[in-house]
């Protein structure tokens, strides 16, 4: 039986949120070679399943209008948009190393506290940190699809979930095409 096949089989009109870490799916977006088209990815969900909720977890920088911009079309599609402004990092020196907007602590508050609302989560992400929340919401009875690319998935989310899917099966999908 086909990825897809497996998903539909197991997914089939029942009760799901979707939790998407945006950092994440940033980086296989770049293996993938193409984007993913974040309407088309939500229309997929609703027809697939009864889609409760659509988490979308990203770090912001109040000066990117562009990215504001981007946000509130991701809340007309139907996300729960969550942010959390960008801190940099910088050396002893002050030269800025690199920027960090992680909401792990708030997917994973998500994922374990609005169980009563679903009964299967969709975690885009392939952080080994989510790996004890999956782990505690399977305990719950719920089924856990993980969503990633080779290279970006851990092992441990895919030995933790339900399913794991590669971007690859659902190219067709949720290809953006420009």
């Amino acid at each position: 039986m086909d990825k897809i096949d497996l998903f539909d089989k197991l997914i089939n009109k029942k009760r799901t949120s979707i939790f998407i870490d945006a950092a994440n799916i940033l980086y296989s977006q770049h293996s993938l070679d193409w984007k993913i088209d974040y309407k088309k990815l939500i229309k997929f969900f609703k027809k697939r399943t009864n889609l409760i909720e659509a988490y979308f977890y990203s770090g912001k920088m109040a000066i990117n209008k562009k990215q504001a911009e981007f946000f509130e079309l991701m809340k007309k599609f139907g996300y729960k948009v969550k942010t959390k402004e960008v801190k940099w990092i910088k050396d002893s020196k002050g030269k800025i190393l690199k920027g960090k907007g992680n909401l792990d602590i708030e997917l994973v508050l998500d994922l374990t506290h609005t169980t009563a609302n679903y009964d299967i989560a969709v975690i885009f992400s392939g952080d080994s940190d989510f790996a004890p929340a999956i782990d505690f919401i399977k305990h719950l009875e719920k089924t856990t699809i993980v969503i990633s690319t080779r290279g970006h998935i851990s092992k441990e989310l895919i030995q933790t979930s339900d399913l794991y899917i590669s971007f690859d099966k659902l190219e067709k999908y949720i290809r953006r095409i420009p």
